[in-house]
């Protein structure tokens, strides 16, 4: 039987806070295997560390936060050794994350295409009328109304 290798490898996953009043252990042995075309469901209650195991996955804690244990590895590669240039690259174009507040996920000060395009820009080889095309083609994709009206707008300006 074949078997099939895991996309994404977490093993004992340890990240913890340094805090004034010391260290807070936010994930704390964490392991789990997501193979090619599955999809993994995290739950549990408001401040188990869900969202920290996210955050560590993709090397996006802030400067308290340490991931003080285990490995992660993604596509065979340990993510804890990537060059933060290469991460970057990975982020958003093999990996990424759906961050749980909608209203927060797009910076206000700048319009929804903006946004979009930097993303397509950052990972694809398009010039900016391509990357255009692609968030307009994105945002008919999502159901969004009039992206070719919608992109060029504040995410303040859609409804929720």
């Amino acid at each position: 039987m074949d078997e099939k290798k895991a996309l994404l490898q977490v093993e004992d996953l340890k990240t913890y806070f340094h805090t004034e009043d010391g260290i807070v252990k936010a994930v704390d042995g964490v392991t789990f295997d997501v193979f090619p075309g599955e999809t993994l469901g995290i739950v549990g209650e408001s401040g188990c560390g869900k969202s920290v195991t996210s955050l560590s996955i993709m090397r996006l804690l802030d400067e308290k936060g340490e991931i003080a244990g285990g490995k992660i590895t993604f596509d065979g590669e340990d993510v804890l050794a990537i060059p933060e240039s290469k991460m970057m690259k990975i982020r958003g174009n093999d990996m990424a994350m759906i961050f749980q507040e909608p209203m927060t996920a797009l910076n206000p000060v700048f319009t929804i295409g903006f946004q979009i395009m930097e993303a397509i820009l950052l990972h694809q080889d398009v010039d900016e009328k391509k990357a255009r095309e692609m968030a307009i083609d994105m945002l008919k994709k999502v159901g969004i109304p009039e992206p070719e009206k919608r992109i060029d707008e504040y995410p303040h300006e859609l409804s929720g």
